[in-house]
């Protein structure tokens, strides 16, 4: 391990259970209570956040609002309040600040920090998250939970460790021998399909990872090889990033009723094709790709896309590629149950210039 990540010191800020967290903090009747913030049960949503009381029956995000319900009926469904949830992460953002600038927000409640050479708390990084998470609690009412280490990958996994309203350190010399006993579905990065895959190929923990060659796991996995080579070792190279480049903007909607008309779904597909490109305008950005998402009513799932030659964020050159992708899925054929539009590949848009004559003389 070179002396360059004995420098660097991480700190991942995740807060608890945020959405829920904030509802039961302005809502004392809401307190220890299941709480769910997303779609109503009686109607088509999904589950956007739970409450520490209901994960308790099962529930996670992205779960059907139905399946919910079942899991846990004396749960209390909210629906979301996003205004509210950006105030407090300005709050948490603007704590964030008084120890570094060096910050990359990943969503509206977490976020890495770099605090290299910061002179708090006698520079000590787990000293100084520990202060932020006071600072967020006494300013918020809220808790949150750090992880600290020596890269982003090891911070990361380590927020996850005492949570809720804990903190965990990784220290340079435990990386290593802490990601030989991970199981490969903690590490970040890794999906279900990942993980399934690693399996198959007899990979459960770090260590298993680790014993293989970057050639053999290049073969097997991939352009990600270097990535989990690296990890497996406890190495991470990434900068914390104080700007993140926009790499897609999308909309989607989940319909009440499943729909089985290609035509009506054509005209979804529309809506939400608009509502993208006002988003690609207002950013001054042109695209190159078009993707649409398909959910069915058994909850398969599949994206279509097409690429331009060049960027562009003309409504018609997008449009006439709905219909044709549409055609290239089951739709119609199984009802429908979600759709969505996502523009990427995206280039900023150029100044135009004027022109000048040259002056021949």
């Amino acid at each position: 391990m070179s002396a360059d990540f004995n420098i660097r010191k991480i700190i991942h800020i995740d807060m608890d259970a945020f959405f829920a967290s904030v509802e039961q903090r302005d809502n004392p009747r809401l307190r220890g209570q299941a709480v769910i913030v997303g779609g109503q049960p009686g109607r088509r949503g999904v589950v956007a956040a739970a409450s520490y009381e209901a994960r308790k029956f099962g529930i996670r995000s992205a779960m059907a609002s139905s399946q919910a319900a079942k899991l846990c009926p004396q749960a209390v469904f909210v629906k979301p309040n996003f205004p509210a949830y950006k105030a407090v992460s300005e709050q948490i953002h603007g704590v964030f600040k008084q120890y570094t600038e060096v910050i990359e927000p990943l969503s509206i409640d977490e976020a890495f920090l770099d605090v290299s050479g910061q002179p708090f708390c006698e520079g000590s990084a787990s000293l100084m998250a520990q202060a932020i998470r006071m600072d967020i609690n006494r300013l918020t009412g809220l808790t949150a939970s750090a992880g600290v280490s020596y890269n982003k990958f090891l911070a990361k996994i380590a927020s996850d460790m005492n949570k809720p309203d804990g903190i965990y350190t990784i220290r340079p010399e435990q990386g290593e021998d802490f990601v030989a006993q991970l199981p490969v579905g903690k590490f970040y990065g890794v999906g279900k399909a990942t993980e399934a895959k690693m399996q198959r190929l007899g990979i459960h923990t770090g260590a298993d990872l680790r014993g293989h060659s970057l050639q053999w796991l290049a073969s097997r996995l991939g352009k990600s090889a270097q990535y989990y080579y690296s990890i497996a070792r406890g190495i991470d190279n990434r900068p914390v990033r104080t700007h993140r480049k926009r790499k897609s903007l999308g909309a989607e909607t989940t319909f009440q009723q499943d729909l089985q008309d290609p035509v009506t779904m054509l005209e979804s597909l529309q809506q939400r094709l608009k509502t993208v490109l006002g988003q690609v305008q207002q950013k001054q950005l042109l695209a190159r790709t078009l993707t649409i998402k398909v959910k069915f009513s058994d909850f398969t799932q599949v994206t279509r896309s097409h690429s331009f030659d060049l960027a562009s964020r003309d409504y018609a050159q997008f449009e006439r590629y709905l219909f044709p992708l549409l055609q290239s899925t089951q739709a119609g054929l199984k009802s429908v149950r979600l759709l969505g539009v996502t523009l990427s590949s995206f280039e900023r848009e150029q100044p135009v210039e004027t022109v000048k004559q040259l002056d021949l003389f």
